[in-house]
């Protein structure tokens, strides 16, 4: 007998949820709804992050930064990481997409065979790559 009329006044109470909310919907103007469109996560260069891509300085287009070269993190004791670099390639010039930076560094070299170079940084063609800062090595990769 006490679970039937408990179920009475559940059942009672979603009864009259809903009256009270179809008899707002018929009083309440109903504003329209603002559609989300998946991608319109454009940056200024129009480039849409959602979609995997990235403005490149070099290239003057988006790009999908995975697709050039990857560079991992060089190795310290005990230290993991889960990111990584990336680093796209036209002619004597290499742009840097560091995990680090927000703005992405174009490095430029000389000659073929040469190191590309801006500042203190130096990628190397060397077993793959190496990118040194200071001399030190920070990122390497194939």
């Amino acid at each position: 007998m006490k679970k039937m009329f408990l179920f009475l006044i559940i059942a009672s109470s979603f009864s009259c949820a809903k009256k009270i909310s179809q008899e707002n919907a018929k009083t309440t103007p109903k504003e329209p709804q603002k559609e989300t469109v998946v991608g319109s996560d454009a940056d200024a260069h129009g480039c849409k992050a959602s979609a995997g891509y990235t403005w490149s300085t070099l290239k003057k287009e988006c790009i999908r930064i995975f697709e050039g070269t990857k560079l991992t993190h060089a190795e310290e004791s005990g230290k993991t990481y889960t990111t990584a670099a990336y680093v796209i390639f036209d002619g004597n010039k290499a742009e840097l997409f560091l995990d680090t930076q927000k703005e992405s560094i174009i490095l430029e070299r000389k000659s073929e065979g040469d190191s590309w170079v801006k500042g203190d940084l130096q990628l190397i063609p060397w077993k793959g790559y190496v990118l040194k800062k200071a001399g030190k090595i920070i990122y390497t990769g194939e």
